[in-house]
């Protein structure tokens, strides 16, 4: 990979356990400032192949929405072991919905101090199927309405999720957790349920009304940039 400059190299997955539109929202959340990133897709029609040596030259990995998991999974779990060297040698990790499943371990690439469930199974879900909607959340203690469709919530193992410093980002209206920071390794990782990257299309193909939720994911991009 050839850098720009000395901009820091950001991988975004494209391909077949993505979604058309969910990569270059991704993509143009990260090439905005202030990280000032060289923002490239990966995937296996892409120019850069998602491999070890493709995320050894990267700052960050970004896995985008898509379909549904076990088929995500299937496609991606070759990479399983790239990706986890690549966070724990001190890459940065960042899921939105699901990529966010995929942090998970059951099945995953297993970056989390717990795993990933289904919030629309969870008790006291406000939502109950799988069509493109809106949610409520607490997004660091304020009531935002953000982009959902069937996104996880993540179950933490209170023992492992304080050794790791993971920080609760987001909750659901029923208590859930929505979105996350933590360590894994020498690395970070940041998932979230629902879509604060969502551009105003998403919003209007739908019929729904538009939220404007750029600085939600702009949060979540600076917590796994972070320290």
């Amino acid at each position: 990979m050839t850098r720009s400059g000395h901009r820091p190299p950001a991988l975004v997955y494209r391909g077949p356990a993505s979604r058309p539109g969910c990569p270059e929202a991704v993509a143009a959340l990260l090439a905005s400032a202030p990280w000032n990133l060289d923002v490239r897709f990966t995937g296996p029609h892409e120019a850069l192949p998602l491999t070890a040596r493709t995320l050894s030259h990267a700052a960050l990995y970004a896995q985008p929405g898509g379909g549904t998991l076990p088929s995500a999974y299937r496609r991606l779990r070759r990479q399983r072991g790239a990706v986890r060297d690549f966070v724990h040698d001190g890459g940065r990790y960042l899921g939105f919905c699901l990529g966010g499943y995929l942090a998970g371990s059951t099945p995953g690439f297993g970056l989390l101090p717990g795993d990933a469930d289904q919030y629309i199974a969870s008790p006291g879900a406000t939502v109950h199927d799988e069509r493109d909607t809106v949610i409520e959340v607490l997004w660091r203690g304020r009531p935002r309405t953000v982009f959902f469709q069937d996104g996880p919530l993540f179950v933490l193992d209170e023992s492992a999720a304080a050794a790791v410093g993971a920080r609760i980002i987001a909750t659901y209206d029923n208590g859930n957790t929505a979105a996350l920071v933590a360590r894994y390794g020498k690395g970070r990782v940041a998932v979230t349920g629902p879509h604060p990257e969502a551009t105003p299309d998403w919003y209007t193909d739908h019929g729904l009304p538009v939220q404007h939720t750029r600085d939600l994911a702009e949060e979540l991009v600076e917590a796994v940039m972070g320290e």
